[in-house]
């Protein structure tokens, strides 16, 4: 039988989960591969093995998700210090940088990825690309004011944008209230150039590269799950 995507995802997500020791805090990712993390997770709180595991979930989504296979939850202000954070991302690159924000939980994401002590990302191996923006367009989360002008600018900066929409037409709206520009380029060479001129960008909130801030990346495909480090 040919394994699926969403098998892979499946498969890391359970080994993901499976490196969580009791007495972690642990940034609980989100999306569709984080969802199979927090429910094995689930799984292994309900048979007893993580009695005293905390989780700090990355969006409203996760959150929900944890509370429902009963994993208890905590705040950066009670544990600043995460031991363990666990995500997925849309695209990976041979140094650990990766595009994230497809869920578009990016800018909470990011928030408990500077927080934690070690940082593993979890995908199926159709993500990985030998340059950032290639594979997927970069997710940036802008405010609602005036956002016109922040997809003109944009623009200019050499990428077709688009304004993330819901099943219903209207726009998508983050777990903060803001708006998500999906950002296609022909690939990023300077990432790091690029991440300087949209973090001086009033107006712009956060964008989805997070750079040199992986530890590590397990990769499920079909030679099973792998370990990527630099």
């Amino acid at each position: 039988m040919t394994s699926t995507s969403n098998d892979y995802k499946q498969l890391v997500g359970f080994a993901a989960a499976d490196r969580v020791r009791d007495g972690m805090v642990v940034g609980l990712g989100t999306g569709s591969t984080a969802y199979h993390m927090i429910v094995r997770l689930g799984e292994r709180v309900a048979h007893g093995e993580l009695p005293n595991i905390w989780g700090i979930p990355t969006s409203r989504a996760s959150e929900s998700l944890a509370v429902q296979h009963g994993i208890r939850l905590t705040t950066l202000e009670a544990h600043p210090l995460i031991d363990l954070g666990i995500d997925g991302a849309d695209e990976i690159d041979p140094a650990l940088n990766v595009i994230k924000g497809g869920g578009g939980a990016l800018l909470r994401e990011k928030i408990i990825a500077q927080a934690c002590d070690y940082y593993l990302v979890i995908a199926d191996s159709s993500k990985l690309s030998q340059q950032l923006g290639t594979l997927f367009a970069l997710p940036i989360e802008v405010v609602t004011f005036e956002y016109q002008a922040q997809m003109a600018f944009l623009e200019r900066l050499g990428c077709a944008v688009s304004l993330r929409s819901q099943a219903s037409g209207q726009p998508f709206v983050t777990d903060q209230g803001n708006y998500i520009v999906d950002c296609r380029f022909d690939g990023i060479p300077h990432a790091d150039e690029l991440a300087h001129q949209l973090n001086y960008r009033a107006g712009i909130v956060e964008h989805g590269m997070f750079l040199g801030m992986v530890n590590e990346v397990l990769v499920a495909g079909a030679n099973g799950v792998q370990s990527l480090t630099v």
